[in-house]
C-alpha cells in the first residue's frame, strides 16, 4: 500500500475544486493531528456532515472513495454523517463506481491508476479486481448513478 498515490503527490488544489463541483467540502488536515470521521483511522479520509478530511499523506483513493459516499447521499441526509455514510450494498457499489470515474479528473490520477490503488489497498470485487469489476459487474452501480444524475456527461 505504500506505492498508492497520495495527496503530497497531486496536491489539494484539483480535489478540492472537484468536490466543490458536487457541494462537498474538504479540508486539509496537519501531517500531526488524527483525521477527523476516519472510519479507518490512521492517513484515511474522513468524513463529518458534507466535508471531507485528509492530509497530504492520506490516499487519493480514500480521499475520492469518502467524497463519493457523501456524493452518492441525497445532499439533505449529508450532515447527518460522521465516519460511516451508509450501510446500503448499492450506494458502497456506487460509491466505488464513481470514484473510478471522477479519478479521471484528477491530473496524475486516471481511471487505470485508481483501479490499481483500490485493488493494492485490498478493496475487493467477485470478479477478482476493480478495472473487471468496473468493466463487466457494475450495471446496477451505474445505473443507480444515472438514475441520481451524478455521472459526468463522457462518463462512460
Amino acid at each position: 500500500m505504500n506505492d498508492v498515490l497520495r495527496l503530497h503527490d497531486t496536491g489539494f488544489d484539483a480535489p478540492r475544486s472537484l468536490l466543490a463541483r458536487y457541494g462537498i467540502g474538504f479540508t486539509e488536515v496537519a501531517t500531526s493531528q488524527a483525521i477527523p470521521g476516519s472510519y479507518w483511522g490512521d492517513c484515511e479520509a474522513g468524513i463529518i456532515g458534507a466535508c471531507v478530511y485528509a492530509r497530504d499523506d492520506t490516499p487519493v483513493h480514500s480521499l475520492l472513495h469518502e467524497a463519493c459516499h457523501l456524493i452518492v447521499l441525497p445532499p439533505e441526509k449529508r450532515m447527518q454523517v460522521h465516519t460511516n455514510a451508509t450501510d446500503s450494498i448499492e450506494e458502497e457499489d456506487a460509491t466505488c463506481y464513481l470514484q473510478i470515474v471522477l479519478a479521471d479528473a484528477l491530473p496524475g490520477v486516471g481511471i487505470a491508476r485508481m483501479q490499481a490503488d483500490m485493488d493494492a489497498w485490498g478493496y475487493s470485487f467477485r470478479l477478482g479486481s476493480a478495472r473487471a469489476w468496473f468493466e463487466q459487474d457494475a450495471s446496477e452501480a451505474r445505473l443507480l448513478l444515472e438514475e441520481r444524475g451524478l455521472l459526468p456527461a463522457k462518463a462512460g
